[in-house]
C-alpha cells in the first residue's frame, strides 16, 4: 500500500511555512491522538500525521522529500552515515528485528495524571450513602498566564537551539560510521519554546498548586477498600490533553453492634435463661429501626435467626442483603437468695443431669470422651 503525500496528510501546500506546518500538525495530532480519540483507525492516522511532520519540519528531510518523495533511496541516511537512530540499541533493533523505537513527541497532547484520595466513612454513611465535598490538592492551569508560563502581554519565543522542533541532532562516530542521534533539546525540554519573561504567578510552569473542593456522591452499600472514579478531576492535561481522573478510596469505620459480611449484617443478642427456656418476644435493633423477634421456647445459645432484606443495599443496585441475629444466653453472675433457692428447686425437679439429656446426646459424647471410650 503506497504512502499518502505528506503535504496531503497535513493538509498544507508545498509552499507552507514552518509555522503553518507546525500548526497543522498540532491540530491533527490532538484530533487523532490515541489518548483522546478512541475511534477505530485513529491510532494509524496519528502515526501518519506524526511521520509527515517529522519529515516536513526538518529542513534536510523536507528537501530530500521534495526532490525524491517516498522513493528516495537515501532518505534517513546522510553523509555516508546513519541518521535518526538513537544509538546502538536502535541500530541493532533495526537490523535484527523489531524496528527502531519511536520517541514520544513532547508536544503531543497527553492526559493528566490520576489522583487518589482516601475518605473515611461511618458505618451508617457507607450503608445508606451520602453526598459530600472533599478538598483535593492538585495542579491547575495558571489563570494569570492561561497556562503559557509567560508574563501577561508576552508570549514564549521559539527555541533558538532546536528552532521549535523540540529536538536536536548530535553527531557521533562509531564503528558503523557517523551516527546522527536525535535527542530532546535540553534548552527547552522538548517544548520548542523558551520563556524570556516568566509569569510572576507560576514562574513559567503554566500551572499552580491549589486546593479544590469536589462534590462526591457516595453510593449506598459501599464497602471498606472499594474506590469510586470521578472522571476528569485529576491533574490537568498537557498540550491540550484531557485531565486525569480522581479515585476516591473508602475506609469504613467498624460498628459497635453490627458486623458486615458482604451485603449481610450480623449481630449478637443477649437473652436470659428464662427467655430461652420459655420463649419470648424480644426487641431487636436493625439498620432500619427496631423490630420484634419471636424467640421459640427451648432456644439454644448460638441459634441464628435471619431477617430477610434487613441487610446492606448492594452497591450495584441488586437488592439488599439479610440481617443475621445470633442469640447468646447470658448466665447471671449475681443471684439473690430467693433466685438461688428457686434454681435449686428447679434442679431437683429436673434431676442432676441437664433436662432433655438422651442417649447419644452431646453430653453423652462428653462423658465418653472423659472416660476414654
Amino acid at each position: 500500500m503506497s504512502k499518502r503525500d505528506y503535504y496531503e496528510v497535513l493538509g498544507v501546500s508545498k509552499s507552507a511555512s514552518k509555522d503553518e506546518i507546525k500548526k497543522a500538525y498540532r491540530k491533527l495530532s490532538k484530533q487523532y491522538h490515541p489518548d483522546i480519540n478512541k475511534e477505530p483507525g485513529a491510532d494509524e492516522k496519528f502515526k501518519e500525521v506524526k511521520e509527515a511532520y517529522e519529515v516536513l519540519s526538518d529542513d534536510q528531510k523536507k528537501a530530500h522529500y521534495d526532490q525524491f518523495g517516498h522513493t528516495d533511496p537515501n532518505q534517513g541516511f546522510g553523509g555516508g552515515g546513519f541518521e535518526g537512530f538513537g544509538g546502538f540499541e536502535d541500530i541493532f533493533s533495526t537490523f535484527f528485528g523489531g524496528g527502531g523505537s519511536r520517541r514520544r513527541d513532547p508536544n503531543a497532547p497527553r492526559q493528566g495524571s490520576d489522583l487518589q484520595y482516601t475518605l473515611t466513612l461511618s458505618f451508617e454513611d457507607a450503608v445508606f450513602g451520602k453526598e459530600t465535598d472533599v478538598e483535593i490538592p492538585r495542579e491547575e492551569t495558571c489563570e494569570t498566564c492561561n497556562g503559557s508560563g509567560a508574563k501577561p502581554g508576552t508570549k514564549p519565543d521559539t527555541c533558538g537551539h532546536c528552532h521549535g522542533s523540540g529536538q536536536i541532532n548530535v553527531e557521533q562516530n562509531t564503528p558503523f560510521g557517523k551516527i546522527v542521534n536525535r535527542r530532546t533539546c535540553n534548552h527547552c525540554g522538548g517544548t520548542g519554546k523558551q520563556i524570556k519573561h516568566k509569569c510572576s504567578t507560576c514562574h513559567g510552569a503554566g500551572k499552580v498548586k491549589k486546593r479544590r473542593k469536589i462534590s462526591v456522591k457516595i453510593p449506598a452499600g459501599i464497602d471498606d477498600g472499594q474506590q469510586l472514579r470521578v472522571a476528569g478531576q485529576g491533574e490537568p492535561g498537557v498540550n491540550g490533553g484531557p485531565s486525569g481522573d480522581l479515585y476516591v478510596v473508602f475506609h469504613v469505620r467498624s460498628h459497635e453492634f453490627f458486623e458486615r459480611d458482604g451485603d449481610d449484617v450480623y449481630c449478637e443478642m443477649p437473652i436470659t435463661f428464662v427467655q430461652a427456656a420459655l420463649g419470648d418476644e424480644i426487641e431487636v435493633p436493625t439498620l432500619y429501626g427496631k423490630i420484634k423477634l419471636k424467640v421459640p421456647a427451648g432456644t439454644q445459645t448460638g441459634t441464628k435467626f435471619r431477617l430477610k432484606e434487613k441487610g446492606i443495599p448492594n452497591v450495584r443496585g441488586y437488592g439488599k442483603g439479610d440481617q443475621h441475629i445470633i442469640v447468646r444466653i447470658v448466665t447471671p453472675t449475681k443471684l439473690t437468695e430467693k433466685q438461688k433457692q428457686l434454681l435449686h428447686e428447679f434442679a431437683e425437679v429436673s434431676g442432676k443431669a441437664p433436662q432433655g439429656e438422651q442417649e447419644g446426646s452431646f453430653f453423652d459424647k462428653v462423658k465418653r470422651a472423659f472416660k476414654g471410650e
